[in-house]
Order: structure tokens, then sequence, then C-alpha cells
């Protein structure tokens, strides 16, 4: 975050500070003991209050991983597989993964496993976690692994931190709860609890030429505490403020030069909106001296971040946040705040306008909530604000006074679709936010105790018709603090994946904080990085070139086998990437033994390598991927064998489309090569979808006509062969793979109507892309029809529809993380 700056100065005065402050003693072992003590917890406080809530908690596992690597108490390269999953020996063993009934050991899991078998505490745990297999599997289910014991010796064994390893590689979404156990034993149950916002210590902690800087964020505004403090401080007369924007420059600083002589207090608010004076302000404060500033003058400033804030400010200011609660609770209850009993007898209908009031608002808070299950709740995160919710409410209230039955579809339309739908930039996000709107505005929500969600939990309310306003803030407040998945219409596995992005999310900021020295040492880490290039070149060179000349004369370019084409260009692309990185690898192996200049291209793969992503020289070549740099190199020899496997036999009987660079242009081929038979144009013709129940391995021979694809992935949900329709997900499985699918070409086919899901699919976990004129981003791919059970509806361009599915974010992928 542009705000988190901080500076020795800043540093040095807290530990004079801390010196005053902290309790004396003759005896010089124990008085360093207690200033020890104090410090480290007044360095905590002094940084937490100046971070966002979901940076405290990666705060307080840096503070003590950083105390424990000064002690020589932290092992270096048990630390590097935590945050990266790479260790300096690998198991240099293709042993497979035990079977499993229900598959829950995946691909990540053996190969994390395997990893940690090379680390030396680690040796032989892959032979004992297959020994004791039901033992880990029952460690695997249970709702909080990291309080169980762990199977065989490896209980005793391990100690806490090294318990954290084996909990990364089975069940990484219980890292967070994990950390701040470890935390906890470590440094104090204190540190595992930030201190709540408190004014008064901030404003001690504050001198005259200190400034004070709230960091905003959406929702928050310390105005009124600020003035209840000012108040408190007898200042209230004495307080001048102003919200800065375009010319209000001169004011501002006039007002700062009167105060300083003055003594009084002066609030600037909004510095974030007036970027180009903030240079002048920086001199201001520089200007600032104790010998002729008033002593009872202090400059408060208020700001959203912003990587233009002068750094020399926020390295010696006092920072504060103040954030909103937050989650679906807070959302009803902060739009039930700015209501009354008045407000609530509005229109010819009051009340019906009480329950749709009160539908509106659930899904105000709905569509801002599902933000935090990432792509599960939307392709993009949009910033939902008050203005769409008063928009919609003033629809509301014309609507009902205007007509004698309550225009449901048009409140749905306009709702949806314009007030809300005009965030939406995401095609797939409008479908979803229609389905999600005709929950609230139909005809049900009317009747009292009308379920929102599957557990009765979130309803709607009765009322007293003496105060209606305090019915439904009472039945807001007997609301759950945190809303479990089901209420947004998502499987409870969303929980886990929101779960999982927070783990890897905070090991990728602690790649990016870890010096270049981290992994035990520089030589160790050289070693590691100079292994990985050796050992990915080799398989590369095994593989070479494409030779695009024989590819063409081989397969040349004909009317009746458009695939050739397809070959020959997806050939060009690899060829491109693996030129980069044939003349890159080498080099950098040099540059490692100090035979050429490591070039600022070279020391960005060693960063890159270390932390086990993919280099960016080689990102902007290669196809879109989410993959750490191990399993990217993987996936990469698999896709070049797949080419050379068209070279070598022809066209295939069964198209691994998730190995394509562009599988659009797979599937434009396909669609020719039909047209072209038939001697029909090509906009005539459109896909259908047969489900192939049999292993992709047993097809041998290509369909009469259009083309068999594997290599998808559904999230959300799952395929059910049992009952030949798309099923609820097994509890913890993320993802599943999908059957092979029949893509046949059909001229003029008409649309489906019933018993079938539009399954978005896309290239990468992340949905979004880059927008292109279609309203579709470049990760998507296309829409297949996948047959499913579930009620149907129709949606806005009146075709047929799955309400539970699109709710519930499901989605089929190319390429996963791992």
């Amino acid at each position: 975050d542009p705000m988190y700056q901080y500076s020795l100065q800043w540093f040095i005065s807290l530990f004079v500070m801390a010196i005053h402050n902290s309790e004396p003693s003759e005896d010089l072992p124990t008085r360093l003991l207690t200033l020890d003590d104090y410090f480290t917890y007044f360095v905590y406080t002094s940084v937490c209050r100046s971070l966002f809530e979901k940076d405290k908690q990666l705060f307080s596992f840096l503070l003590t991983i950083r105390i424990l690597e000064g002690k020589n108490e932290l092992n270096m390269e048990q630390w590097n597989f935590l945050v990266s999953g790479k260790t300096l020996n690998p198991k240099k063993c293709m042993c497979p993964a035990p079977d499993t009934k229900g598959g829950w050991i995946d691909t990540r899991m053996w190969d994390d496993l395997l990893n940690l078998s090379g680390l030396d505490e680690f040796a032989g745990f892959e032979e004992d976690f297959s020994r004791y297999l039901p033992s880990w599997q029952s460690y695997y289910d249970n709702t909080e692994p990291h309080l169980m014991q762990l199977p065989g010796k490896w209980d005793e064994k391990l100690g806490s931190f090294a318990r954290l390893l084996v909990l990364r590689s089975l069940r990484p979404d219980r890292i967070p709860e994990a950390v701040m156990n470890f935390v906890s034993e470590t440094m104090g149950q204190r540190f595992v609890e930030p201190p709540p916002f408190h004014l008064p210590s901030c404003f001690e902690d504050a001198t005259i030429i200190t400034p004070l800087v709230f960091v905003l964020s959406k929702g928050s505004d310390p105005t009124k505490s600020f003035y209840e403090f000012a108040k408190e401080k007898g200042m209230e007369r004495r307080v001048t403020s102003l919200s800065l924007g375009q010319g209000q420059g001169e004011k501002a600083k006039a007002m700062i030069k009167q105060g300083t002589a003055a003594g009084t207090w002066v609030y600037l608010q909004n510095c974030h909106l007036f970027i180009s004076w903030l240079v002048t302000l920086e001199q201001i404060c520089e200007e600032f001296s104790p010998e002729t500033v008033h002593k009872e003058f202090r400059l408060w400033l208020t700001s959203m971040p912003t990587p233009k804030f002068p750094v020399a400010i926020l390295q010696t200011a006092v920072k504060m946040t103040n954030e909103p609660p937050k989650g679906l609770k807070a959302n009803l209850k902060n739009a039930y705040f700015k209501l009354d009993n008045a407000k609530l007898d509005r229109t010819a209908k009051p009340d019906a306008y009480k329950k749709l009031l009160f539908s509106l608002c659930f899904f105000h808070a709905i569509v801002q909530e599902r933000r935090k299950f990432g792509p599960l709740g939307w392709n993009v995160p949009y910033e939902f604000n008050d203005t769409d919710l008063d928009i919609s409410l003033g629809q509301l209230e014309m609507f009902l006074d205007q007509y004698e039955t309550i225009p449901y579809r048009v409140l749905v339309f306009l709702t949806s679709y314009i007030n809300y739908g005009g965030r939406v930039t995401d095609y797939i996000d409008l479908r979803t936010i229609d389905i999600v709107m005709r929950d609230f505005f139909r005809a049900e929500v009317l009747d009292d105790f009308h379920q929102f969600d599957k557990s009765g939990v979130y309803i709607s309310p009765p009322y007293d018709p003496a105060d209606p306003h305090k019915s439904y803030t009472d039945y807001v407040d007997s609301l759950p603090l945190v809303a479990g998945p089901t209420v947004f219409g998502l499987h409870e596995n969303a929980n886990i994946a929101c779960a999982m992005t927070e783990t890897f999310g905070m090991f990728a900021t602690l790649l990016s904080l870890e010096s270049k020295a981290s992994g035990g040492s520089s030589g160790a880490r050289e070693e590691m990085i100079g292994a990985t290039a050796a050992s990915i070149e080799e398989r590369l060179n095994a593989k070479g070139l494409f030779d695009i000349e024989g590819i063409r004369l081989q397969y040349p370019v004909t009317y009746s086998e458009s695939m050739n084409t397809v070959l020959v260009q997806e050939s060009i692309r690899y060829n491109k990437l693996i030129v980069e990185m044939q003349t890159s690898l080498p080099l950098l192996q040099k540059a490692l033994k100090g035979l050429v200049v490591l070039s600022s291209e070279l020391e960005a793969m060693c960063d890159a390598f270390a932390a086990n992503t993919v280099p960016l020289n080689w990102e902007t070549r290669a196809y879109p991927s989410m993959k750490p740099l191990s399993s990217w190199a993987n996936d990469l020899i698999e896709r070049l064998e797949f080419i050379i496997a068209w070279i070598d036999h022809g066209v295939r009987p069964v198209y691994w489309i998730s190995g394509l660079y562009f599988p659009q242009g797979f599937l434009t081929g396909t669609l020719q090569n039909s047209a072209r038979k038939l001697q029909i144009p090509i906009d005539s013709v459109t896909f259908d979808f047969v489900v192939i129940e049999e292993a992709w391995e047993k097809l041998q021979e290509r369909p009469a006509d259009g083309a068999y694809i594997r290599g998808l992935f559904m999230e959300g949900a799952r395929w059910d062969s049992a009952t030949h329709s798309v099923n609820d997900s097994r509890p913890k499985q993320l993802f599943s793979t999908m059957p092979v699918l029949h893509l046949v070409p059909v001229q003029d086919r008409p649309v489906t109507t019933d018993g079938v899901y539009q399954l978005p699919v896309y290239k990468v976990l992340s949905r979004r892309g880059v927008l292109m004129t279609t309203g579709h981003s470049t990760n998507f791919i296309m829409w297949i029809e996948i047959p499913s059970n579930r009620k149907s509806v129709l949606n806005q361009s009146r075709q047929t529809d799955q309400e539970e599915w699109i709710k519930a974010g499901v989605a089929a992928f190319c390429s996963l993380k791992y």
C-alpha cells in the first residue's frame, strides 16, 4: 500500500519513547528484558494502527519471523518452502500419488509433499504419508486440522513452525488460523489482538511538528470521532477545517500559518483530491520547528491511499486507519441507519414498500459482499456504492405510487441492468446480477418469513406497525456476524477458495518482502536458481524448436482441413516462447557464475526464479497461466509433447484444448471444416455439445464431424456421470475434471429451451481479462450448453438458463493454478 511508509528516524523516536516510558530497573539484564518486551509491543501497536485490517495478521507473522531470524531460531530452508513451496533439494522421485477413494490427493498436494520430503527434518515423509494414509485423510477431512495431532512419529518430531509446512501442503486454507496460533504461542496472545482504534493514544504519540494522518477506506469518515475528541480536549472552538480541492491551496496555507501562531488545530480533509498542492504541504511541514510552532498546534490530514502522497510526511506522521465494519450484517445495518419510521411509511403502498425496501437493501449487501469470494463472486470486483441504492429506492417509490400492480419485471430490469448494471463491464457478471436481483423483487418477498436462503436464517421479517424501523434493526442485529456462502448462492467450498486465496496472497506478499539473500544464504539462493534454470533448459532442449517450413510442407493449407493452419499457427507461437527461453536460460546461468554482466532483465529473472514465478520476459511471450514456475515448466513440456504428437501422427482423435495458445482459432477451424464440407456459410453453423463418458485414451478415431476435446476443469460444481448432469461439488473439491466433449457443428441450430446450463469457459481462473468489443474478456473462450436437471429460467435475452449455477459462479477452465 502506498501509505505504508516508515522511516528510521520514526523508528528511533519510538525507541527513545520506549526508553522513557518502560519500567525502569537498576538491574541491567532485567532492564534490557523489560525494554525489549515494551519496545516490541510498542512497535506492533504503532504500526498496526496505520495498517488496514487485511494486513494486520501478515504484520504480526512477519514481526514474529524477523525476531526468530534475528535469534537464529528460524530454519531458513523451511521458511523458503513455506512461502514459495520450493526447496533446495526437491525429491528426485516421480512416484505417483497413492490411490485414494474420492481422489482427495491432487497434483498440487502430492508435488508439495515430495518437495517437503527434500527437507532434512522431513526425510522419509512421503513414505510415512503413504503408510498412514487413513490417518492423514482424517487430518485432511478435519475442520480444524491445525489443532490435530500428526500421524506417526511426526507429532513428536515436528515443532510448531514445521507443522505449518505440513498444513501448507495438505490444507492451505487453514494457514491463516494456524499462523495466528503460531504467533500467539511464540509471542503471546496480545500480538494477535490488534488494539482497537484509540484516538487519544495516537494523539499522545504525536508532537506539535508531527502531522496526524487518517488513511481512509471506502465508507470510512473519521470526522465525527475527530470532533468528539476535540471537544474532549477542549479544542472544539479552536478547530479550523477545510475539504481540499482545486483552488483551495492558498486558503489551506493561511489556515496552517494562523494555526501555528495561535495554537489551533487544522483539519485538512481529502488530501488525495488535491495532489498537485501536496508538494507545497510537504515544504510547509519541513519548515515546522518546535521553537516557532505554538505548543497546542496540531495538523490533522485525511486521505485515501495514493502513491503521490508525500513520502516525507508519511514517514514521520502518526498514521491511523479506522475501517467501517464489513460483511452482510454491517451493510444492512448501514442502510437502515439512514432510515426512520417516517421514511418507511412513504408511497401509496407502505406495507409493500417496507418489504421491498428491505429486499433492496439485502440485495445491495449481497452484491457488495460477493466481492470477497473473488472471481466466484464477480469476474471484475465492482465498487457498488450507496448512490446505486439511493437511485433504486427512488425508482421503487415512484413505481409503487404510479402503478396499481407492482411491475416486478420492470423493477428487476432497471435495478440490475441499469442502476447497478451500469457499473458492470463484463457481460457474464451482468447475467449474474440479473439472476441475483430476481430473488429480491418478486411477489413472494411480501410474505412474512419468506426465506432468502436455504438455511432459513435470512428472511423477510415481520414488523411492528407501531415501530417498523426498530423491528428491522432488531432483526439485523440478530443476524450472524459472518455470513456463510450459501446466502450468496455459492457452494460451501467457496469459503475454502476464499481462504486459499488469502493464504497464497499472504505468501506472495512475504516473498516480495524477502531480501535477495533469503533461503539461508546468497550462495544457496543462487544454487537453487541455477539448478532450476539448468533443469528447465535441459528439458526444453530435448524438445527443440518446431520446424515451421517442414510442418507447412507436411500439412499444407487445404480447403478441406483447417486444422493444418491451426497447427502451423500454434507451432509459430510456441517457437517465439522457446527462442526467448533458449536465449535467456544460458545467459542466466553464466551471469550466476560471473561470466557475463547481470543485466536488469536477468536480475528480474533471478528474483522470479527465487519466488517460483514465471519471469516477465517469458510471460509476455507465453500463453495465459497462473501456475507457479515449477508447474508452469511441467505444463509447457506437456504442451510441446501434444504439438509434437500432432505433427508426428497427424490430426488428433481427441484435442487437448488446454494445450493450445489460441483455443478460439481451433474452434473456428472446426466450424470452418464443417461449413466447407457442407458448402454452407460459416456464420450459419454453431456447436451442439455431447458429453462423452468414455475415457479420452480409449477414443482412437476422430468423429465424422466436429471434434472431441478434453482438458477442461469445472469450478463451483461438478459433472455427475450417474445422473448425466451438473451436480453439487464434493466437500473440499474446488475443481473437478470434465469429461470429453464432442463439439458437433449444426446448421441453424434451434435455441435449447430446457435442461441445460450455459457454462462459460475461460483460459485461466482469474476469469477477467482485457475487455473486447463483444463484451467478453480475452480470457473468455466460449459457451458450452451442458445438461443440468436443476430449475430453468429465462434470462433477459429470453434464453433458457439455470439460476442455481449462475449464482454459484459455475464455470470451466483450461488451466488451474498448479
